[in-house]
């Protein structure tokens, strides 16, 4: 397995060439053994003409500087080559003029590598936080596929005993559960910054998913998204283990507790690292206010609002400043 490293300095040696050698992220995954067969390089147009499936881990707004890269070496791709998502994080970017693949201001990343890439494109979404799938604790994920034997290819692939696998054709549906949940996490973080404890929690998390439920149906009906998929581990599994143990909760905690900007705190607290959260909240919202229907979606406003510091999180009707209404 190679994995393409944007390359930084750490204690004045190459981060790539510290992997290889010591087979340990020291920045960003301390601790943990990586495996002799993981090969970590800075040349990603390399990886090109090697790969046989394409594993995209890129924070959304990275993700179309590496594609374009990796066009280049389009000629070079093996036969057969495609793509799988698995980020969670808010893999979406506003078009010109507003819309989105679907509506509301959204386009679904793993569309933008099958335009990029020109090759298919699978998902893997679900309520397993980074840190606990390197401990190797008990955690499962959902593989969106329409193409049956790649699901179950995908399946035999990633699954081990400790990482169980579920797979459905709905890859719309897994993809907008792991972008959406963020929105809701990053509210749910600016309760625990107000100490507003579990009930209100709880409550944040039946509206964060009524809407999440209610914006797919809205704008992606006619991709055939399915409710079913909610109770796969990409949907209310991995809703409720990210508004509770998630960078994105953490950070709005600290948001709401210190008053730094989101940027800072990405800085301070993830070495850097981007959330997902608050921009594709900025996308929704966006998306949302063009087609006339933010006052159907009042927590996913709200928290853009409060992101933005147009709204105090603790304002006890917080949809007031927006015009809106809890419902």
């Amino acid at each position: 397995v190679r994995m393409w490293v944007f390359e930084e300095t750490v204690d004045g040696q190459p981060l790539s060439g510290i992997i290889n050698s010591r087979h340990e992220n020291v920045k960003y995954l301390p601790g943990i053994a990586l495996p002799d067969t993981l090969v970590a390089t800075p040349d990603l147009p390399s990886l090109g003409e090697w790969a046989d499936i394409f594993v995209f881990v890129l924070p959304h707004q990275f993700l179309l500087p590496a594609c374009r890269t990796l066009r280049q070496q389009r000629a070079k791709f093996r036969s057969g080559a495609y793509a799988v998502h698995p980020r969670g994080a808010g893999r979406r970017r506003r078009r010109r003029g507003g819309g989105g693949g679907g509506g509301g201001g959204l386009v679904l990343l793993s569309d933008l590598i099958r335009q990029q890439l020109e090759v298919d494109c699978a998902v893997l979404m679900g309520a397993n936080l980074a840190p606990e799938v390197a401990q190797e604790t008990f955690c499962e994920a959902t593989v969106g596929s329409r193409d049956p034997s790649r699901a179950r290819e995908l399946k035999a692939l990633f699954e081990t005993n400790y990482f169980r696998i579920g797979t459905t054709s709905d890859e719309v549906g897994v993809e907008l559960c792991g972008a959406l949940k963020n929105v809701v996490a990053t509210g749910a973080g600016f309760c625990d910054g107000l100490g507003y404890g579990d009930n209100t929690k709880a409550a944040i998390i039946r509206l964060g998913l009524m809407e999440m439920m209610k914006f797919m149906r809205t704008f992606y009906a006619s991709k055939g998204v399915q409710d079913r998929t909610f109770f796969e581990s990409c949907g209310i599994a991995d809703l409720v283990t990210t508004c509770y143990g998630g960078r994105n909760r953490r950070l709005a905690e600290a948001f709401v507790k210190t008053g730094k900007p989101i940027s800072q705190l990405e800085d301070e607290l993830l070495n850097g690292q981007k959330l997902q959260g608050p921009q594709t909240a900025a996308e929704v919202y966006t998306g949302l206010q063009a087609a006339d229907r933010l006052a159907e979606f009042p927590l996913m406003a709200a928290v853009h609002l409060i992101c933005e510091r147009r709204l105090a999180p603790e304002n006890r009707e917080p949809t007031t400043a927006a015009g809106l209404k809890l419902q």
